[in-house]
């Protein structure tokens, strides 16, 4: 785990998506982070070690979702399927497809496999698989406030976690896409979905994979904009842990009551004409309940024990 100080720092952004506003200063205590999100390699041991059953392996509770077709009611996730022609960049479901037997073994369903990606993060991860992961490990998850301070890795008030340009003299400093989304990728960073968690260079507090890849769980609840700046500099929220949980429902979807939790880093999927949220002020609501082709996530330590151990 990478140790990272105590301080103060602009979070947020006033100048990209509105969720990411208003900017506003927090504070931290120190604490430790995994120097990558956690891989396929690492998960695999926890569950030979537990045996646990993730969410995606287990057929849905009719009574969480009363609107549902009873024909779609069965384990599995949602996989990236990159559309044959343009499409409404509103719609994503015009690119997303719920996969029977999507799990984190068979990231892309039947027929897709693991195999050789031991130190690719994992994905297919529900919140409740990412919290039980981190307990087994004695740690836990970032909080929003957290997470944003690490990825910034010490650079107050950039766009990006390694400076202000996206590719610095041309050099991809992380996993995301290039080309048209979501039909064109031309993969000049080198990858079309996930890559090792080492593939590209550390920020400077030495962390790994911040940025791209696989977006990441937070232990914040979302809300769809941050409080704004304390009236005083004696004021400033310290170790802020998010918003109730009763204000993280989707609203466009009154009669679906599955709370959302806060991601952050965006993934290899976003690209310059959508989702232009490799930032660390980016951010994301996703239902607790969902897994998916390109989420996964990270675990923090309070305790030096824990960290000096892990």
């Amino acid at each position: 785990m990478i140790e990272i100080p105590a301080g103060t720092f602009r979070m947020g952004s006033d100048g990209h998506y509105p969720e990411e506003a208003p900017s506003h200063r927090v504070s931290v205590d120190p604490f430790w982070i995994d120097a990558t999100p956690v891989t396929n390699a690492q998960f695999r041991a926890f569950v030979s070690a537990t045996g646990y059953v993730t969410w995606a392996e287990l057929d849905p509770d009719p009574k969480d979702y009363p609107d549902a077709l009873p024909h779609m009611l069965k384990a599995g996730g949602l996989v990236f399927t990159p559309p044959k022609k343009v499409v409404d960049l509103r719609d994503w479901t015009q690119w997303w497809r719920f996969t029977f037997g999507a799990t984190w073994k068979r990231p892309r369903g039947k027929g897709s496999h693991i195999g050789g990606l031991d130190e690719h993060p994992v994905v297919q991860i529900a919140y409740t698989d990412a919290e039980a992961y981190a307990r087994w490990a004695g740690k836990q998850l970032p909080t929003e406030a957290e997470w944003e301070f690490a990825a910034r890795g010490g650079l107050e008030g950039a766009e990006f976690a390694w400076g202000d340009e996206l590719t610095p003299e041309g050099r991809h400093m992380a996993n995301t896409w290039q080309g048209n989304f979501p039909i064109e990728n031309e993969k000049s960073d080198g990858w079309a979905r996930t890559s090792p968690v080492r593939a590209f260079p550390p920020n400077g507090y030495g962390v790994f994979d911040m940025i791209g890849n696989v977006w990441e769980w937070t232990a914040d609840w979302y809300s769809a904009r941050h409080t704004a700046d304390a009236p005083k500099a004696c004021c400033i929220p310290e170790n802020p842990r998010g918003a109730p949980m009763k204000g993280s429902y989707d609203p466009r979807e009154p009669n679906v009551r599955i709370p959302r939790k806060v991601l952050k880093g965006g993934s290899h999927l976003c690209a310059p004409n959508y989702c232009r949220r490799y930032r660390p002020a980016a951010r994301h609501a996703e239902p607790v309940d969902t897994s998916t082709s390109h989420v996964g996530f990270r675990c923090v330590s309070r305790s030096r024990d824990v960290a000096e151990s892990a």
